[in-house]
């Protein structure tokens, strides 16, 4: 059997149409407005967070305080690929980081943590690659769990609760990155 070279060349182009997606990078989420990052950002991570939000009550308030969130991060695959902790601050399992400030957040069910938009403060290489180091932005989306407990239940100074959350966080840098 003889293909032609125009029948080659056009199973080619084929080919590599249908795998042009798979180059494209994960896509962005659907969020309010005020926690999209600004043009000229694009996705380059996405991972999944399980972990705990820590507060620490002060009784002469009457409030609970985020003291620090401590989670895994797991890539689509289930692979652990980072974790998530004081700061706000992400890093990945090759030590880069990225410490977050945040920008804005909106409430989405009353019962979950905000979502959030925080932009880089500062972010560094670690000792076995760069995966955050060029962040510029991250949000937290699709949250579950994780809301401090009504003031009423903070009576005693200092004690601390860790609430179980979850969380997507997406991971923007520029798009000439």
């Amino acid at each position: 059997m003889h293909l032609s070279l125009a029948r080659l060349s056009a199973a080619a182009l084929a080919v590599i149409a249908i795998a042009a997606p798979a180059y494209a990078g994960p896509s962005s989420p659907t969020v309010p407005t005020g926690i999209a990052p600004p043009a000229g950002h694009k996705v380059f991570l996405v991972t999944h967070a399980e972990g705990v939000q820590i507060y620490q009550c002060n009784a002469t308030t009457g409030a609970w305080s985020l003291q620090a969130p401590r989670a895994e991060l797991y890539a689509q695959n289930g692979k652990v690929v980072g974790s998530h902790y004081v700061g706000p601050t992400w890093m990945a399992t090759d030590g880069s980081y990225v410490v977050g400030r945040r920008v804005d957040g909106v409430n989405v069910d009353p019962t979950a943590v905000d979502w959030l938009l925080l932009a880089n403060d500062t972010s560094a290489p670690g000792a076995d690659g760069d995966r955050l180091a060029a962040t510029t932005y991250v949000q937290r989306v699709n949250t579950a769990g994780g809301r401090a407990p009504a003031a009423t239940e903070c009576d005693v100074a200092g004690e601390t609760v860790e609430i179980p959350y979850a969380a997507d966080y997406y991971f923007w840098k520029a798009t000439g990155s």
